[in-house]
């Protein structure tokens, strides 16, 4: 299975919009409107690109990455959503997105920061080499009761190219 990177179109916006609905990946995410969506299409800061199958073009998630343009060289992967987990497709594109702010982009950090309680992607991301920098304690608003954000990076330093399987993210 070979997951293709492309850049995001107003076309794709529904899709996305979908799969970020999904009942599944709503308890992890912060969903964006249509519009703000769109919005990224144009911000020279922002990367938003689909995640689709080399093989057939069909789409299976989405990923935003922000800090294009930060002087400081920390880019941040704002989100990977799936549509069909359990596939092997968020570990594929995250080692792509390593790949690409590291070697391509000569990246010195890449951060990026979780729900608390989303347990499977906290382990993918230490898995791949993330280490955990701290709590955002209670720093989202959820109905009535609060949720926090964990904080994980990634520097150049360690960064292993080995066994990355990366190819091709569109820039």
């Amino acid at each position: 299975m070979t997951i293709h990177l492309r850049r995001t179109t107003p076309a794709d916006i529904p899709f996305v919009c979908e799969v970020e609905n999904a009942p599944e990946n709503t308890p992890f995410i912060i969903p964006w409107s249509a519009d703000r969506h769109h919005n990224a299409l144009g911000d020279p800061d922002i990367l938003h690109m689909i995640a689709e199958k080399k093989e057939t073009g069909h789409p299976v998630g989405y990923v935003i990455i922000a800090g294009l343009t930060n002087p400081h060289q920390s880019i941040e992967l704002m989100r990977i959503t799936i549509a069909a987990k359990g596939n092997g497709y968020g570990r594929n594109i995250l080692r792509q997105i390593k790949q690409w702010a590291f070697i391509e982009q000569k990246a010195h950090r890449l951060w990026l920061d979780v729900k608390e309680t989303n347990d499977r992607a906290r382990s993918l991301y230490v898995s791949e080499g993330f280490h955990i920098e701290g709590t955002l304690r209670d720093c989202l608003k959820a109905g009535d009761t609060y949720e926090s954000l964990i904080i994980l990076s990634m520097l150049a330093t360690e960064y292993d190219t080995y066994g990355a399987n990366a190819s091709g993210v569109v820039t």
